[in-house]
């Protein structure tokens, strides 16, 4: 599983629109979740805008919960070939972290709150598997 931003900001924050979905689906994941430097550095700062430490976001990677499976430099050419292909769409460096994640292992699915995943594609022209809630 490649673990999204908006995933881990709802499991942290209670309260937040879909934490209970979230809270649900990750009882089922088993461990650990792939993501990347990028996706965490928003769950490290709202948190502490919704009155939530940062210290649930370190276990969880302390644990191995979370691990971080992709380095930016060692992906920077392959990063700007997707941030360039949707330079006209919403892709921030997290999503293009993740879909070169999903690149890199091709089994995985993309646990997402963020519906431009089923834009995306990797390869090309491959769909990305997401989990994400039905609108």
């Amino acid at each position: 599983m490649l673990l999204g931003t908006g995933p881990l900001v709802s499991f942290l924050a209670a309260g937040l629109e879909h934490h209970e979905w979230v809270v649900e689906q990750w009882k089922r994941l088993k461990p650990p979740m792939l993501t990347c430097e990028a996706v965490l550095t928003e769950p490290a700062f709202l948190p502490k805008c919704e009155g939530v430490g940062t210290d649930p976001l370190f276990a969880l990677l302390e644990r191995g919960v979370i691990r971080v499976a992709v380095e930016i430099e060692d992906q920077a050419a392959d990063l700007r070939m997707l941030m360039r292909r949707y330079r006209d769409g919403p892709m921030s460096l997290a999503d293009a972290c993740l879909v070169r994640l999903s690149e890199l292992h091709k089994d995985a699915v993309i646990f997402t709150l963020h519906d431009d995943f089923l834009i995306y594609r990797r390869h090309g022209n491959k769909v990305i598997p997401v989990l994400m809630p039905e609108n």
